[in-house]
């Protein structure tokens, strides 16, 4: 059955509130109670904490509202607050909302927030960094990496995998090509790390449950999450949209599955 705090809703009423809330940013703390996703093992952003405290100089790419990188300088502050800091930080973001909200919760850790169209060219010079991280990139750009990377440095990011959340994307759009479900899967992000001139040092992969306990969650996820069902509109797939709050209503969560994997490499050279 539906959760509780939901299950009296009409399905006007669920549809408008997910079409209101802000997408802006990757803070995903709206969606409790409503959706649940299992978390890698690793825990990146605690991981990533560790990698702050070692570097040099550290970006990270595609940063969204910066959420990810401000906790992990966070808990790096508070794990060793007699530990130097990086010397130079900085993030890029491409999608204008997103690099509001970046900048403001970035600039009292010192970070400079870059825009950057993610399928630009890094603006930063060859070897500027010892560090770079990025969870969930569009996509990786592995030359442009491996340039602005020092001899030495590492690449640590958290990927989206292969097929991630397909379960709803055919809900709405049909089943979709194994050329569409296979491209991001880890070995052939791994032969173009390789071809790009980066070494792996460590590739994990996991399949982790997803839950979409209304209809209201999946409204604002396919809205936030712009590339699962491209153009989605509340008025376009209003249909499957009242299927899919009709299946919640009757039989429970809307399951689905996400795809995550654990990337790091490493520039060949003499550093760390």
């Amino acid at each position: 059955m539906a959760h509780p705090d939901q299950e009296s809703r009409t399905f006007g009423e669920l549809v408008a509130e997910g079409a209101a809330v802000p997408t802006d940013g990757w803070d995903f703390s709206w969606f409790e109670g409503r959706a649940s996703e299992e978390r890698p093992s690793w825990g990146y952003a605690v991981s990533l904490a560790g990698r702050l405290a070692g570097a040099r100089a550290v970006l990270d790419v595609q940063t969204g509202g910066g959420e990810v990188l401000a906790f992990a300088l966070d808990r790096a502050d508070r794990a060793d607050r007699h530990r130097a800091a990086p010397t130079v930080l900085a993030a890029t973001e491409g999608w204008p909302p997103n690099l509001a909200k970046a900048s403001a919760l970035l600039r009292p850790h010192g970070v400079l927030v870059v825009a950057s169209p993610e399928d630009a060219p890094l603006p930063f010079a060859d070897g500027a960094f010892d560090l770079v991280a990025s969870r969930h990139p569009v996509r990786p750009h592995w030359a442009e990496i491996a340039r602005v990377l020092e001899p030495g440095g590492t690449y640590f990011a958290q990927h989206v995998g292969p097929a991630s959340v397909f379960e709803l994307v055919e809900f709405f759009l049909g089943t979709q090509p194994d050329a569409t479900k296979n491209a991001r899967h880890p070995d052939r992000e791994r032969a173009d790390a390789e071809a790009a001139g980066l070494e792996i040092v460590r590739l994990r992969a996991e399949r982790l449950r997803v839950e979409f306990h209304d209809v209201a969650a999946v409204v604002h996820f396919l809205r936030k999450v712009i590339w699962m069902v491209p153009g989605f509109t509340v008025e376009a797939y209003e249909e499957r949209l009242r299927a899919l709050h009709q299946g919640i209503q009757e039989r429970g969560p809307f399951v689905a599955h996400s795809t995550r994997h654990l990337f790091e490499a490493r520039k060949p050279g003499p550093g760390k």
